[in-house]
């Protein structure tokens, strides 16, 4: 595929959706929280049992996939966390850097992209990655952003067992363990695809929604060495991680961990970092955050044109 193919075909109808929102972020005041309560105790839910449950990925394939996601986060934790030190960053910008360069935008930005980029395969696997991701971002993801306050070890564990869609997951790996996956064309098998499909938008508007809204008040340059891991370390740190599980037994799906891993910065860190923000004199956490969101988002653009070139002209994996 070549540049203008990838940039046509599947990096611009997501840009397109998220313009609208990132629009309708600057001249009406949208509340994007209860959007994204919809999402998340909703949608979300809906997409991930559907696309697990109706997968062609097999077990021993989507376990190697749960292990190349854990993997891949924490050797960008412990890549980003060294680059960082080494650059004399402290709290809170120290943890506010591995956050930004660990956690790529897998949900609202990479489900859309994949199933553009890779079709039903590529959802599938996208939103594997985002469900295994989410429960390391309400784990060791608080515990970066938290660094300096008191939280315990249970209270970051209890807040993965509030998201609708780990409970998606157990529930659609126990159809599928059983056998007694619904036949899709029924009603309610239909009525679950069609509330999952809805999150592909929703996700996009609200992504453009919080971009109008984020505050860009950090130096971009104080931000360019968490873009230049998250955008282009990251995905030659996925290729490595990628051959080390095994994951090109399936070269559709060790595309898409790659190019899920190679998103820009999510914006769940951001929400955690307002989160445990102690105020502190100079650049904080989510001005740090907010404007590596927006700039990682603007260069996207233009190193996920090219790797969707090269990863779907069998150049790598």
């Amino acid at each position: 595929m070549s540049l203008v193919s990838a940039l046509t075909t599947a990096i611009l109808p997501v840009l397109s959706v998220a313009a609208v929102g990132f629009l309708l972020g600057r001249v009406r005041d949208v509340d994007v929280d209860a959007l994204g309560t919809i999402t998340i105790y909703v949608l979300t839910p809906a997409l991930v049992f559907y696309s697990l449950a109706t997968s062609s990925l097999s077990g021993g394939l989507a376990a190697r996939l749960v292990a190349g996601v854990a993997g891949f986060t924490l050797a960008m934790v412990a890549l980003s966390e060294g680059v960082g030190r080494l650059l004399g960053e402290t709290e809170p910008v120290l943890g506010s850097l591995v956050l930004s360069s660990s956690f790529p935008n897998a949900g609202n930005y990479g489900i859309p992209l994949a199933a553009f980029a890779f079709g039903a395969v590529g959802r599938s696997t996208a939103v594997l990655f985002i469900a295994v991701q989410s429960v390391l971002m309400y784990t060791v993801g608080v515990y970066l952003a938290s660094r300096g306050e008191e939280i315990t070890t249970r209270a970051a564990v209890t807040e993965v067992f509030k998201l609708p869609l780990v409970y998606a997951v157990l529930a659609a790996g126990l159809a599928r363990w059983f056998g007694v996956v619904p036949p899709t064309d029924i009603a309610a098998m239909e009525t679950l695809r069609l509330v999952g499909d809805s999150a592909i938008p929703v996700m996009l508007l609200t992504l453009g929604i919080q971009l109008a809204n984020t505050r860009h008040g950090a130096s971009l340059s104080r931000v360019a060495v968490s873009n230049g891991l998250k955008l282009v370390v990251a995905p030659v740190v996925a290729v490595g991680v990628a051959l080390a599980v095994g994951l090109p037994e399936d070269p559709t799906v060790a595309r898409v961990f790659v190019l899920e891993c190679a998103m820009p910065a999510a914006v769940t860190p951001l929400i955690l970092s307002i989160e445990y923000d102690e105020g502190a004199e100079g650049l904080t956490g989510p001005e740090y955050i907010s404007t590596a969101i927006f700039a990682s988002t603007l260069a996207s653009v233009v190193t996920l044109t090219t790797l969707i070139a090269v990863l779907q002209a069998e150049l790598v994996v």
